[in-house]
């Protein structure tokens, strides 16, 4: 009986940490993105989603974009065809696109709405072509330098697209109905062409369009590996002298890319979680501890110690009512 007192006792004190979150996020807009790694396992796949639906139980609106990266390199191999990619950013032939139209906008896609409607959520699929959505051109040639050799060379990505206008009024719409968008990241230009873009610049561009209060990305990543350690949070200074640093490479670098983006853009916090661990995404939303890596806009920084100085003021006074509380439940006067 003791045992099972501290037990609902500490379900209680979770809850309780968990209401001042609740109320702060309640019909709020939150951008969530899963990369394809995550997609790739389904019971992985299926905690993720059913925390999604629960976000949206408690009132937050919550819209999803979806990568699909290691789905659509197997089909790439399977049709003999071998993926390319420069900066973490992948090249795009006329194959590559039609792999990535079957993937990103079918398979992917459906399998992700089908897991959110055995949450309990109601899922729509879209891609940045429905309504007129996104609105890209053609990345023209570029010149990058290589991390290894440090020589400049141009690359020409092919059929992908930047981003030119994002019109978020079909989410919007969804989200304030009562349903959950699920976006691949395909667009098209003013001419009909259908376009590859990154997912993280997706997601990102959809958070700014639709003024929302934090954009997440999930990946099989915990964060930015500096030094061999995860950094927890970053100021937008922090993210630049990051990118311009040898360790961020690979996929990592668009990611930090598209969320310096948001924070300069209206987007107050940015994060990069690991979707391979267990309620990460409740634990950034409902906790005062977080996980991953937090990019914070400019006027959030000082927003951001005074969360903290709060939450060690209400950990010290909070503290003797626990030990109370144990006490109690094992008999102790």
């Amino acid at each position: 009986m003791p045992e099972r007192f501290a037990i609902v006792m500490r379900d209680i004190s979770i809850l309780r940490e968990a209401l001042p979150y609740i109320r702060r996020h309640h019909g709020r807009r939150f951008v969530v993105k899963l990369g394809g790694g995550l997609i790739d396992e389904p019971k992985t796949l299926s905690r993720i989603c059913e925390d999604i639906v629960l976000l949206h139980l408690v009132g937050v609106r919550v819209a999803v974009v979806h990568g699909g990266g290691p789905q659509a390199d197997v089909l790439s191999e399977r049709l003999g065809a071998k993926p390319q990619k420069v900066l973490g950013r992948r090249v795009t032939d006329e194959p590559a696109l039609d792999v990535a139209k079957m993937v990103f906008a079918g398979k992917t896609n459906i399998e992700l709405l089908s897991h959110l409607r055995h949450a309990g959520g109601q899922a729509v699929g879209l891609s940045g072509v429905d309504g007129g959505m996104i609105l890209a051109s053609r990345r023209p040639v570029q010149t990058v330098r290589d991390p290894d050799s440090g020589q400049m060379h141009e690359v020409d990505y092919g059929l992908v697209g930047d981003i030119e206008r994002f019109n978020p009024t079909l989410v919007a719409d969804l989200v304030e109905k009562g349903y959950i968008p699920v976006l691949a990241p395909l667009a098209a230009d003013d001419q009909g062409q259908i376009l590859n873009i990154n997912a993280d610049t997706v997601a990102c561009s959809l958070a700014v369009a639709l003024a929302a209060e934090k954009v997440i990305l999930l990946s099989e990543v915990r964060g930015l590996i500096l030094g061999g350690r995860v950094v927890s949070t970053l100021s937008v200074t922090d993210t630049v002298g990051a990118l311009a640093g040898p360790e961020v490479r690979d996929g990592m670098r668009p990611k930090l890319e598209a969320c310096l983006y948001a924070v300069r853009n209206g987007i107050p916090r940015a994060h990069l979680l690991s979707g391979e661990d267990p309620n990460a995404l409740l634990l950034e939303m409902f906790t005062s501890s977080g996980t991953g890596t937090m990019i914070l806009a400019p006027e959030e920084e000082s927003r951001y110690r005074r969360e903290l100085e709060r939450a060690r003021e209400a950990a010290l006074l909070s503290a003797p009512a626990a030990e109370g509380n144990a006490a109690s439940a094992s008999g102790i006067p």
